[in-house]
């Protein structure tokens, strides 16, 4: 969870006003790297976190588990060129688990 911008400005306001970084971050219980760090920045709104592009593509993914439903994870990875942990986690997010007995499928 990010600060408020509200406290940010606070922080920043005080120490522009002759208030020193380390007396800011204690009075307004930050740390004073996040003081310093506030400071270095020209807009003080929190950043948006951005997922970043992943290397499986999840429709071929879905779509290469219902071609190949007794595939192994090492025969998905070397299609996908990626690690069998890969797989796994993407699979994992398809919520696509696997029984022994019935291969793969879908969980409600």
């Amino acid at each position: 969870m990010s600060y408020s911008l509200d406290l940010r400005e606070r922080v920043v306001g005080y120490v522009q006003e002759g208030g020193s970084p380390t007396a800011a971050a204690r009075m307004y219980k930050v740390s004073r790297a996040t003081v310093y760090r506030w400071l270095n920045r020209e807009d003080l709104r929190p950043t948006k976190v951005k997922t970043r592009k992943r290397k499986i593509d999840l429709a071929a993914l879905q779509q290469d588990v219902d071609q190949y439903p007794e595939a192994r994870l090492k025969d998905r990875a070397q299609r996908f060129g990626v690690q069998p942990s890969a797989i796994y986690y993407a699979l994992r997010k398809l919520k696509i688990t696997r029984k022994k007995e019935l291969g793969y499928r879908q969980q409600d």
